[in-house]
């Protein structure tokens, strides 16, 4: 396809399919390397008892010893499936979100060093991932705490039970995913004044290579919203009583010192995980954009 045929319509679809298949390529990635680790975060804060209260190396030697790899792996299948397009939803809609943006000539104020585009399109990523995220993890996440790994979840439990942290998923992957993006901006800035050591840049300096994008902006994003990730996991988890709010919670864990519990194995997840799925992204990105001569539209 030659670009100066083409419609600029066609061209934007196009360059946001790609996006969201991109995307899709992050999420498998993702899955396919971090989730032995996300199951040890999991359960250190959703599984109330030994693991609870375990060191990640305790809970990790304790799962693969009962159960192998395939323990490791508990609650993989909903998120292999789901995780692809909550990927794609929080980068293709973000892109889109960014365009439509600028296409209305939306009036853009400096915060902190940040476009606000840039902030309100990730807003919007975030939240469009949450809407997949939501029954997603719930599966997930009952799969990951339960005491018996047979255990099957009823159509009536799922029916009833789905949407438990709802509120606190939406709020913990606005300020996720916006922040990620936050970050990846700061990060450009910083690599063209020189203050990021070369050889975490790209050769021309404009940025981050891939692979430090990916684990070193996801690692401060996460940092960022941790404490809600915690909450997160314990309302999705089954294990707690639904009278316990998400206040409650918060409040709870900041009064027993667990607000960043689990912290270890999942930054180290995410920096096995988002830093290779960062290096599938852009190169899945960049070859499908050249293949087909489009202008990239996503906020990476």
């Amino acid at each position: 396809m030659n670009q100066s045929s083409a419609n600029p319509t066609e061209n934007a679809y196009i360059s946001y399919i790609i996006t969201f298949i991109s995307g899709a390529s992050f999420g498998l990635t993702t899955v396919v390397l971090g989730q032995p680790l996300d199951t040890v975060k999991t359960r250190m804060q959703g599984l109330q008892g030994t693991s609870e209260n375990a060191s990640a190396i305790k809970v990790l030697r304790d799962l693969y010893s009962s159960e192998g790899l395939k323990g490791l792996y508990r609650g993989g299948l909903p998120l292999l499936i789901g995780g692809s397009f909550m990927r794609s939803a929080q980068f293709g809609v973000s892109a889109e979100a960014k365009d439509t943006l600028e296409k209305y000539k939306i009036p853009k104020y400096n915060l902190f060093g940040v476009d606000s585009n840039i902030l309100l399109s990730g807003i919007a990523g975030g939240l469009g991932r949450a809407m997949i995220e939501i029954p997603t993890d719930f599966l997930k996440i009952r799969k990951q705490v339960s005491h018996d790994v047979k255990a099957k979840m009823t159509w009536s439990m799922v029916r009833k039970n789905v949407l438990d942290g709802s509120v606190v998923t939406f709020s913990r992957n606005t300020l996720l995913f916006s922040s990620f993006i936050v970050y990846v901006d700061l990060s450009k800035q910083a690599c063209r004044k020189g203050l990021v050591p070369s050889f975490l840049c790209v050769p021309d300096g404009t940025g981050l290579s891939p692979f430090a994008k990916g684990a070193i902006c996801a690692n401060l994003a996460w940092i960022t919203c941790w404490p809600m990730d915690v909450i997160k996991t314990q309302r999705q988890s089954g294990n707690y009583s639904k009278n316990d709010r998400a206040v409650k919670l918060l409040y709870d864990n900041f009064k027993q010192g667990k607000m960043y519990k689990g912290i270890l194995p999942g930054l180290a997840r995410s920096t096995i995980a988002n830093g290779s799925s960062m290096v599938v992204y852009e190169a899945v990105h960049a070859s499908l954009s050249e293949f087909f001569q489009v202008s990239r539209k996503d906020l990476l």
